[in-house]
């Protein structure tokens, strides 16, 4: 059995932190880290963007614009929340600095959310059907590619480098 993940890394790998018990969040309760659990719903709402701009594409039915819209401001709105919560442990975590994958992942999703913010704002001044086709639907199918890709940064800060976890390490390394 091996010390360390039978899987190449995308960016870089440590051997010193598979050995580690990993650095817990700096914004937790119970020492449970909530970047974690609150970025579940700015990716479910700004990927679902994609689903309801496709809808009205094919429907024209303005139900789904009306839809996209409302998803695109809970996204934004709990987007801010999530990244406020990232930002800490990335402005107080050494370790997170010091990797590629933290850069990529935290400034991947200020494009996903300035993106986003951009998206919700053209419809909310253009009309809300308006917009849609084709500008919307690019900048929704960008902002969901960009969460796929972030996320991945993000697990590889997790689960590769260890950051985030309920673990005895004190360092902020």
């Amino acid at each position: 059995m091996t010390s360390t993940p039978n899987v190449s890394p995308l960016i870089e790998s440590h051997e010193s932190e598979y050995r580690d018990s990993g650095i817990p969040s700096t914004v937790a309760i119970a020492k449970h880290p909530l970047h974690p659990l609150i970025v579940t719903f700015p990716i479910a709402f700004l990927v679902s963007v994609l689903a309801t701009d496709i809808a009205y594409w094919l429907t024209l039915d303005p139900f789904w614009a009306k839809v996209s819209v409302w998803l695109l401001g809970a996204g934004f709105i709990s987007g801010i929340i999530a990244a406020l919560t990232g930002m800490l442990d990335f402005l107080k975590i050494d370790r997170v600095r010091r990797r590629r994958a933290g850069w990529l992942h935290m400034s991947g999703n200020i494009a996903a959310l300035t993106l986003s913010l951009i998206n919700w704002g053209i419809r909310l001044r253009g009309g809300i059907t308006a917009p849609i086709v084709p500008t919307g639907l690019v900048l929704s199918l960008v902002v969901a590619g960009l969460l796929g890709l972030t996320g991945w940064y993000g697990a590889e800060l997790v689960y590769r480098h260890k950051v985030a976890v309920i673990g005895q390490n004190s360092r902020q390394d």
